[in-house]
Protein backbone atom coordinates (compact mmCIF):
# COMPACT_ATOMS: atom_id res chain seq x y z
CA UNK A 1 0.00 0.00 0.00
CA UNK A 2 0.58 3.36 -0.73
CA UNK A 3 2.31 5.26 2.81
CA UNK A 4 1.17 8.35 1.07
CA UNK A 5 -2.94 7.50 0.57
CA UNK A 6 -3.14 7.69 4.28
CA UNK A 7 -4.24 10.90 5.91
CA UNK A 8 -3.39 12.23 9.41
CA UNK A 9 -6.39 10.41 11.02
CA UNK A 10 -5.59 7.45 9.37
CA UNK A 11 -1.90 7.31 10.50
CA UNK A 12 -3.00 7.27 14.21
CA UNK A 13 -5.91 4.72 13.74
CA UNK A 14 -3.10 2.87 12.33
CA UNK A 15 -0.60 3.04 14.57
CA UNK A 16 -2.90 2.73 17.78
CA UNK A 17 -3.90 -0.69 16.12
CA UNK A 18 -0.12 -1.51 16.12
CA UNK A 19 -0.05 -0.33 19.98
CA UNK A 20 2.00 2.13 19.06
CA UNK A 21 1.82 5.76 21.24
CA UNK A 22 -0.07 8.52 19.02
CA UNK A 23 3.30 10.57 18.82
CA UNK A 24 4.61 7.42 17.33
CA UNK A 25 2.25 8.42 14.52
CA UNK A 26 3.19 12.39 14.72
CA UNK A 27 6.70 11.54 14.05
CA UNK A 28 5.94 9.85 11.12
CA UNK A 29 3.31 12.37 9.64
CA UNK A 30 5.98 15.28 10.37
CA UNK A 31 8.74 13.16 8.34
CA UNK A 32 6.58 12.70 5.59
CA UNK A 33 5.18 15.82 5.35
CA UNK A 34 7.67 18.74 7.41
CA UNK A 35 11.04 17.02 6.70
CA UNK A 36 10.20 15.56 3.11
CA UNK A 37 11.40 12.42 4.23
CA UNK A 38 11.34 9.54 1.42
CA UNK A 39 13.99 6.20 2.64
CA UNK A 40 12.55 4.45 5.64
CA UNK A 41 16.24 5.25 7.16
CA UNK A 42 15.25 8.97 6.91
CA UNK A 43 12.91 8.79 9.79
CA UNK A 44 15.59 8.30 13.04
CA UNK A 45 13.32 9.19 15.14
CA UNK A 46 11.52 6.05 15.13
CA UNK A 47 12.10 2.82 16.55
CA UNK A 48 14.73 0.49 14.11
CA UNK A 49 11.78 -2.07 14.19
CA UNK A 50 8.78 0.36 13.68
CA UNK A 51 10.94 1.83 10.28
CA UNK A 52 11.04 -1.96 9.28
CA UNK A 53 7.34 -2.66 10.11
CA UNK A 54 6.50 0.37 8.14
CA UNK A 55 9.04 -0.51 5.05
CA UNK A 56 7.33 -4.29 4.89
CA UNK A 57 3.73 -3.02 4.79
CA UNK A 58 3.65 0.50 3.17
CA UNK A 59 5.52 1.89 -0.18
CA UNK A 60 7.51 5.04 0.17
CA UNK A 61 8.09 5.98 -3.33
CA UNK A 62 5.29 5.14 -5.45
CA UNK A 63 6.45 7.04 -8.10
CA UNK A 64 10.07 6.86 -9.53
CA UNK A 65 11.73 8.99 -12.24
CA UNK A 66 11.27 7.72 -15.56
CA UNK A 67 12.47 10.85 -17.80
CA UNK A 68 13.57 14.63 -16.93
CA UNK A 69 13.26 16.67 -19.90
CA UNK A 70 13.49 20.52 -19.51
CA UNK A 71 12.61 23.58 -21.95
CA UNK A 72 15.11 25.05 -23.71
CA UNK A 73 14.61 28.43 -21.61
CA UNK A 74 15.59 26.65 -18.96
CA UNK A 75 11.76 27.71 -17.53
CA UNK A 76 9.82 24.37 -17.98
CA UNK A 77 10.76 21.22 -16.54
CA UNK A 78 8.85 17.96 -17.37
CA UNK A 79 9.17 14.38 -15.41
CA UNK A 80 7.85 11.32 -16.87
CA UNK A 81 7.09 9.25 -13.75
CA UNK A 82 6.60 5.22 -13.73
CA UNK A 83 3.63 4.80 -11.27
CA UNK A 84 4.78 1.46 -9.50
CA UNK A 85 1.03 0.06 -9.06
CA UNK A 86 0.87 0.72 -12.88
CA UNK A 87 0.86 3.19 -16.28
CA UNK A 88 2.85 6.54 -16.44
CA UNK A 89 2.27 10.01 -15.91
CA UNK A 90 3.84 13.76 -16.61
CA UNK A 91 4.03 16.02 -14.55
CA UNK A 92 5.02 19.78 -15.30
CA UNK A 93 6.96 22.21 -13.35
CA UNK A 94 6.60 26.03 -14.91
CA UNK A 95 9.02 29.20 -13.30
CA UNK A 96 7.08 32.34 -13.49
CA UNK A 97 9.18 35.43 -11.67
CA UNK A 98 8.19 34.16 -7.99
CA UNK A 99 5.78 31.83 -8.53
CA UNK A 100 6.53 27.84 -9.32
CA UNK A 101 3.72 26.15 -10.64
CA UNK A 102 3.34 22.50 -10.75
CA UNK A 103 0.89 21.20 -13.33
CA UNK A 104 -0.30 17.64 -11.90
CA UNK A 105 -1.99 14.55 -13.20
CA UNK A 106 -4.69 12.68 -11.62
CA UNK A 107 -5.21 9.50 -14.26
CA UNK A 108 -3.19 7.75 -16.51
CA UNK A 109 -4.77 8.70 -19.85
CA UNK A 110 -8.47 10.16 -19.81
CA UNK A 111 -12.16 9.56 -20.44
CA UNK A 112 -13.44 12.90 -21.68
CA UNK A 113 -11.22 12.14 -25.37
CA UNK A 114 -10.76 16.03 -26.16
CA UNK A 115 -9.44 15.64 -29.75
CA UNK A 116 -7.16 18.25 -29.54
CA UNK A 117 -5.77 16.87 -26.14
CA UNK A 118 -2.75 14.70 -26.64
CA UNK A 119 -3.98 12.69 -23.30
CA UNK A 120 -7.42 12.85 -24.33
CA UNK A 121 -6.13 10.52 -27.67
CA UNK A 122 -4.95 7.95 -25.34
CA UNK A 123 -7.99 7.08 -24.09
CA UNK A 124 -8.50 5.54 -19.84
CA UNK A 125 -5.73 3.75 -17.88
CA UNK A 126 -6.78 4.41 -14.69
CA UNK A 127 -7.38 6.57 -11.89
CA UNK A 128 -4.54 7.88 -9.56
CA UNK A 129 -4.74 7.66 -5.86
CA UNK A 130 -4.16 10.19 -3.19
CA UNK A 131 -0.85 9.36 -2.73
CA UNK A 132 0.09 9.11 -5.84
CA UNK A 133 -1.19 12.40 -6.82
CA UNK A 134 0.55 13.83 -3.41
CA UNK A 135 3.90 11.95 -4.67
CA UNK A 136 4.28 14.35 -7.44
CA UNK A 137 4.08 17.33 -6.20
CA UNK A 138 6.43 16.25 -3.15
CA UNK A 139 8.61 15.18 -5.52
CA UNK A 140 9.13 18.78 -7.18
CA UNK A 141 9.19 20.47 -3.72
CA UNK A 142 12.30 18.08 -2.33
CA UNK A 143 14.01 19.57 -5.58
CA UNK A 144 13.00 22.91 -5.34
CA UNK A 145 13.68 22.85 -1.34
CA UNK A 146 17.42 22.05 -2.37
CA UNK A 147 17.61 24.63 -4.54
CA UNK A 148 16.30 26.84 -1.75
CA UNK A 149 12.79 27.54 -3.32
CA UNK A 150 9.36 26.29 -2.70
CA UNK A 151 6.32 25.17 -5.12
CA UNK A 152 3.72 27.97 -5.04
CA UNK A 153 0.87 27.07 -6.58
CA UNK A 154 -0.58 23.56 -8.12
CA UNK A 155 -3.03 22.70 -10.50
CA UNK A 156 -4.59 20.08 -11.80
CA UNK A 157 -4.55 20.52 -15.23
CA UNK A 158 -2.28 17.56 -16.67
CA UNK A 159 -3.50 14.25 -17.69
CA UNK A 160 -6.67 13.37 -16.57
CA UNK A 161 -10.18 14.93 -15.72
CA UNK A 162 -9.66 15.67 -11.91
CA UNK A 163 -13.65 15.41 -11.04
CA UNK A 164 -13.29 12.02 -12.98
CA UNK A 165 -11.11 11.27 -9.66
CA UNK A 166 -12.66 13.37 -7.24
CA UNK A 167 -12.58 11.93 -4.25
CA UNK A 168 -8.80 10.96 -4.39
CA UNK A 169 -7.92 14.37 -5.73
CA UNK A 170 -10.06 16.58 -3.04
CA UNK A 171 -8.45 14.13 -0.79
CA UNK A 172 -5.06 14.70 -1.83
CA UNK A 173 -6.00 18.41 -1.68
CA UNK A 174 -7.28 18.24 2.27
CA UNK A 175 -3.67 15.48 3.07
CA UNK A 176 -1.42 18.99 2.03
CA UNK A 177 -3.57 21.25 2.63
CA UNK A 178 -3.06 19.96 6.48
CA UNK A 179 -1.61 22.72 8.96
CA UNK A 180 -0.22 20.08 10.85
CA UNK A 181 1.51 18.91 7.96
CA UNK A 182 3.17 20.23 4.56
CA UNK A 183 0.11 23.15 5.18
CA UNK A 184 -0.35 24.48 1.30
CA UNK A 185 -2.98 26.69 1.21
CA UNK A 186 -6.21 26.20 -0.43
CA UNK A 187 -6.30 29.02 -2.57
CA UNK A 188 -3.20 27.85 -4.22
CA UNK A 189 -4.83 25.16 -5.63
CA UNK A 190 -6.52 25.30 -8.96
CA UNK A 191 -8.74 21.96 -9.99
CA UNK A 192 -9.33 22.33 -13.86
CA UNK A 193 -12.40 20.17 -15.34
CA UNK A 194 -14.44 19.98 -18.82
CA UNK A 195 -17.43 20.22 -17.62
CA UNK A 196 -18.47 17.27 -15.08
CA UNK A 197 -21.52 19.14 -14.04
CA UNK A 198 -23.05 17.06 -11.24
CA UNK A 199 -19.21 17.27 -9.38
CA UNK A 200 -19.26 21.05 -9.99
CA UNK A 201 -22.26 21.36 -7.94
CA UNK A 202 -20.84 19.00 -5.30
CA UNK A 203 -17.56 20.96 -4.99
CA UNK A 204 -20.19 24.33 -5.04
CA UNK A 205 -21.66 22.56 -2.37
CA UNK A 206 -18.29 21.86 0.06
CA UNK A 207 -17.55 25.70 -0.43
CA UNK A 208 -14.07 25.13 -0.92
CA UNK A 209 -11.48 27.87 -0.88
CA UNK A 210 -9.49 25.52 -3.70
CA UNK A 211 -9.92 27.67 -7.17
CA UNK A 212 -12.33 26.01 -10.09
CA UNK A 213 -11.20 26.42 -13.99
CA UNK A 214 -13.39 25.26 -16.51
CA UNK A 215 -12.12 24.08 -20.04
CA UNK A 216 -14.88 25.48 -22.37
CA UNK A 217 -13.28 26.34 -25.75
CA UNK A 218 -16.84 26.69 -27.80
CA UNK A 219 -19.86 28.66 -27.56
CA UNK A 220 -21.89 26.41 -29.88
CA UNK A 221 -23.09 22.87 -28.70
CA UNK A 222 -22.36 21.37 -31.80
CA UNK A 223 -18.76 22.64 -31.89
CA UNK A 224 -18.03 22.00 -28.29
CA UNK A 225 -19.60 18.18 -28.73
CA UNK A 226 -17.26 17.68 -31.58
CA UNK A 227 -13.97 19.02 -29.90
CA UNK A 228 -15.03 17.76 -26.06
CA UNK A 229 -17.45 14.62 -26.22
CA UNK A 230 -18.31 15.61 -22.94
CA UNK A 231 -20.59 18.50 -24.00
CA UNK A 232 -22.74 15.22 -25.22
CA UNK A 233 -23.60 14.48 -21.73
CA UNK A 234 -23.54 17.87 -19.78
CA UNK A 235 -24.11 20.76 -22.58
CA UNK A 236 -23.26 24.22 -22.38
CA UNK A 237 -26.16 25.38 -21.17
CA UNK A 238 -26.24 23.00 -18.42
CA UNK A 239 -22.53 23.79 -17.48
CA UNK A 240 -23.55 27.40 -17.82
CA UNK A 241 -26.27 26.98 -14.88
CA UNK A 242 -23.38 24.96 -12.84
CA UNK A 243 -21.37 27.04 -13.15
CA UNK A 244 -23.68 29.89 -12.10
CA UNK A 245 -24.66 27.95 -8.82
CA UNK A 246 -21.22 27.50 -8.08
CA UNK A 247 -21.04 31.50 -8.03
CA UNK A 248 -23.91 31.96 -6.32
CA UNK A 249 -22.23 29.24 -3.30
CA UNK A 250 -19.30 30.35 -3.61
CA UNK A 251 -19.19 33.70 -4.62
CA UNK A 252 -15.47 33.01 -6.03
CA UNK A 253 -14.14 33.50 -9.39
CA UNK A 254 -14.59 30.85 -12.07
CA UNK A 255 -11.61 31.02 -14.62
CA UNK A 256 -12.96 29.84 -18.32
CA UNK A 257 -9.93 28.14 -20.39
CA UNK A 258 -10.01 28.88 -23.77
CA UNK A 259 -7.35 27.20 -26.53
CA UNK A 260 -7.39 29.31 -29.37
CA UNK A 261 -7.56 27.32 -32.96
CA UNK A 262 -7.49 28.81 -35.97
CA UNK A 263 -10.72 29.06 -37.99
CA UNK A 264 -12.32 27.14 -35.03
CA UNK A 265 -13.21 29.56 -32.34
CA UNK A 266 -10.92 32.62 -32.30
CA UNK A 267 -12.85 34.91 -34.53
CA UNK A 268 -14.07 37.98 -33.29
CA UNK A 269 -17.97 36.82 -33.42
CA UNK A 270 -17.22 33.94 -31.45
CA UNK A 271 -15.30 36.49 -28.67
CA UNK A 272 -18.76 38.72 -28.69
CA UNK A 273 -20.87 35.25 -28.36
CA UNK A 274 -18.42 34.10 -25.39
CA UNK A 275 -18.72 37.33 -23.69
CA UNK A 276 -22.74 37.05 -24.25
CA UNK A 277 -22.71 33.54 -22.71
CA UNK A 278 -20.31 34.57 -19.69
CA UNK A 279 -22.22 38.17 -18.81
CA UNK A 280 -22.74 39.16 -14.99
CA UNK A 281 -20.13 36.19 -13.67
CA UNK A 282 -17.42 36.53 -11.60
CA UNK A 283 -15.13 35.05 -14.00
CA UNK A 284 -11.66 35.77 -15.96
CA UNK A 285 -10.80 34.11 -19.65
CA UNK A 286 -7.57 32.23 -19.92
CA UNK A 287 -6.60 31.96 -23.67
CA UNK A 288 -4.12 30.11 -25.17
CA UNK A 289 -3.25 29.59 -28.14
CA UNK A 290 -3.26 25.94 -29.51
CA UNK A 291 -0.49 23.75 -28.43
CA UNK A 292 0.40 21.05 -31.71
CA UNK A 293 -0.14 17.59 -31.09
CA UNK A 294 0.13 14.46 -33.02
CA UNK A 295 -3.45 13.68 -33.44
CA UNK A 296 -4.72 17.31 -34.25
CA UNK A 297 -4.46 19.05 -37.32
CA UNK A 298 -6.00 22.18 -35.72
CA UNK A 299 -3.68 25.20 -35.79
CA UNK A 300 -2.63 27.79 -33.16
CA UNK A 301 -4.28 31.27 -34.20
CA UNK A 302 -2.34 34.00 -34.85
CA UNK A 303 -1.15 36.78 -32.55
CA UNK A 304 -3.29 39.29 -34.35
CA UNK A 305 -5.86 37.25 -33.76
CA UNK A 306 -5.54 36.47 -29.88
CA UNK A 307 -5.45 40.25 -29.25
CA UNK A 308 -8.49 41.05 -31.39
CA UNK A 309 -10.62 37.83 -29.57
CA UNK A 310 -9.12 39.61 -25.70
CA UNK A 311 -9.88 43.04 -26.64
CA UNK A 312 -13.52 42.26 -27.43
CA UNK A 313 -14.35 40.41 -24.40
CA UNK A 314 -12.39 43.33 -22.23
CA UNK A 315 -14.79 45.62 -24.14
CA UNK A 316 -17.38 43.51 -22.85
CA UNK A 317 -16.58 43.88 -19.22
CA UNK A 318 -14.64 40.20 -19.47
CA UNK A 319 -11.31 40.31 -18.52
CA UNK A 320 -9.03 37.91 -20.47
CA UNK A 321 -5.25 37.03 -20.08
CA UNK A 322 -3.20 35.58 -23.09
CA UNK A 323 -1.27 33.23 -21.42
CA UNK A 324 2.23 32.49 -22.36
CA UNK A 325 3.35 29.19 -24.40
CA UNK A 326 5.47 27.14 -21.92
CA UNK A 327 7.69 24.09 -22.67
CA UNK A 328 6.19 23.57 -26.21
CA UNK A 329 10.06 22.17 -27.32
CA UNK A 330 9.63 19.60 -24.81
CA UNK A 331 6.17 19.19 -25.05
CA UNK A 332 5.25 20.22 -21.88
CA UNK A 333 2.13 22.77 -22.79
CA UNK A 334 -1.67 22.55 -21.90
CA UNK A 335 -2.70 19.61 -23.75
CA UNK A 336 0.33 17.93 -24.72
CA UNK A 337 0.89 15.26 -22.13
CA UNK A 338 0.87 12.05 -22.45
CA UNK A 339 2.46 8.70 -21.97
CA UNK A 340 5.98 7.70 -22.81
CA UNK A 341 4.92 5.95 -25.91
CA UNK A 342 2.89 8.88 -27.86
CA UNK A 343 5.96 11.40 -26.85
CA UNK A 344 9.18 9.83 -26.08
Amino acid sequence: MNLFDLDQAEFETLFASWNEPKFRADQLWNGLYKNLWSAPEDFSTLPKSLREKIEQNFELNPIKTNIRLFSSDGETEKVLFDLVGSGSVETVLMNYDRRRTLCISTQVGCAMGCTFCATGQMGFGRNLSSGEIIAQILFFERVLVAQGDHVTNVVFMGMGEPFHNYDNVIKAIDTLNNAQGFNFGARRFTISTSGLVPKIRQFAEENRQVNLAISLHSTDDEQRSKMMPVNQKYPIDDLMKACRYYLMKTSRRITFEWALIYGVNDSEEEATKLAMLLRGMICHVNAIPLNPTTGYDGKATSNQRAIAFKNILEDHGIPCTIRLRRGIDIQAGCGQLASKNKTN
